[in-house]
């Protein structure tokens, strides 16, 4: 009889602490929106003043959230681009950033779908999505010029947000049609992450997760912040 009540005991102690661990692993980074963003801006205050402190790299990080699972507090849509190392110009370490990276930070299913886990599964409650200067997949979209297949779907949904640069912009060289997409390239990205991901806009709408977007120059290091979209509001159904 004390066999079996000990057994039981023990397999109560299990489930709970299995069903505790389990909870811990999607509590998410415990911070808000607003608290997520205002680390970023200080990590890459720091890294343009060449002050960054390179946190949270080291062994014990690894061990830590090798054992504990990930909790990132940031999302990032960003370029593939080499020049663009999004923990470093954030100054963050391992863990502390859910990173999605494609050419021209285009957000297509795969990378939406990324996104919806870290918002859904992990809790993270800011998503930044993140072009760059002299972006070359948005310069090759403005310039038209030739490319692969493959490549041509890549950058498809880059298209509408040039054409609309051009068609209010018809008398601009190309440099500077080219800056002018790159930044309506990252409202057409948080555009199509609302209309294909229903997750994300009820849990934006609900002020469960914050979308922003961001410009990052890539030779001076500093990240420029655009806020969220400029019909944000329309965009939710509000």
């Amino acid at each position: 009889m004390m066999k079996r009540a000990f057994a039981a005991f023990a397999a109560a102690v299990f489930v709970a602490a299995t069903c505790a661990l389990a909870l811990a692993s999607s509590a998410g980074p415990g911070l808000t929106s607003d608290e997520a963003l205002a680390k970023l801006k200080e990590g890459n205050d720091r890294y343009v003043a060449k002050a960054s402190v390179a946190p949270r790299r080291d062994a014990a990080r690894r061990h830590e959230t090798a054992t504990g699972g990930q909790h990132p507090f940031a999302t990032v849509l960003a370029c593939s681009d080499s020049r663009v190392p999004v923990e470093v110009v954030f100054d963050q370490g391992v863990g502390d950033i859910f990173v999605v990276r494609v050419a021209g930070n285009v957000a297509a299913t795969d990378e939406i779908g990324t996104m919806e886990y870290g918002a859904e599964h992990l809790g993270v409650p800011l998503i930044v999505v993140m072009g760059h200067t002299k972006c070359g997949a948005v310069s090759a979209v403005v310039k038209n010029e030739p490319v692969t297949e493959n490549i041509g779907k890549l950058v498809a949904p880059i298209v509408p947000a040039v054409k609309s640069v051009k068609a209010r912009f018809a008398t601009a060289n190309t440099d500077e049609l080219i800056a002018k997409s790159i930044e309506a390239n990252v409202w057409q990205a948080i555009s199509d992450i609302y209309a294909k991901s229903p997750l994300i806009k009820k849990m934006a709408a609900a002020g469960k997760v914050k979308v922003v977007g961001a410009l990052y120059d890539i030779d001076s290091g500093e990240v420029h912040w655009l806020g969220e979209h400029p019909n944000n509001a329309i965009l939710l159904g509000k």
